[in-house]
């Protein structure tokens, strides 16, 4: 049994280790050690929601550089780049959305505005993941 635990570990380890050392891309290796592409439409939410509780009990801060995912865990770091520009932005999940379909991720207000996408409202992203 212990010997079980250690070597998934160490795999875990390892696995962290060579996605750390690979080129910035969408494919995203999760801590149960899949790949996953992670694609898609960003929206954004904003001063309407400021000081409201995000799922994860904090305030919501628009001005802050946080955003919504239905499943990645809260704290969770992801790098959105847009598509199109190829400009990027670094936040960090705090809260559960979005909640239109076609959409994989929703943005706090300054996210937005350093992927210059608030006149737009919606743009394709591509996510990586840097640190769970």
């Amino acid at each position: 049994m212990v010997r079980g635990v250690f070597s998934a570990g160490l795999v875990m380890i390892m696995a962290v280790m060579l996605v750390g050392c690979g080129a910035s891309r969408a494919v995203v290796t999760a801590p149960d050690g899949g790949s996953h592409q992670i694609s898609g439409l960003a929206s954004w939410y904003g001063e309407q929601f400021q000081g409201r509780p995000t799922a994860s009990g904090e305030p919501f801060d628009a001005h802050g550089f946080t955003a919504a995912h239905r499943t990645l865990p809260f704290g969770t770091q992801v790098r959105v780049r847009c598509v199109e520009s190829r400009r990027d932005v670094v936040v960090r999940i705090n809260d559960r959305g979005p909640f239109v379909e076609d959409r994989v991720i929703d943005l706090s207000l300054a996210a937005a505005r350093d992927l210059g996408m608030v006149e737009a409202g919606v743009i394709p992203v591509e996510l990586e993941v840097l640190r769970w």
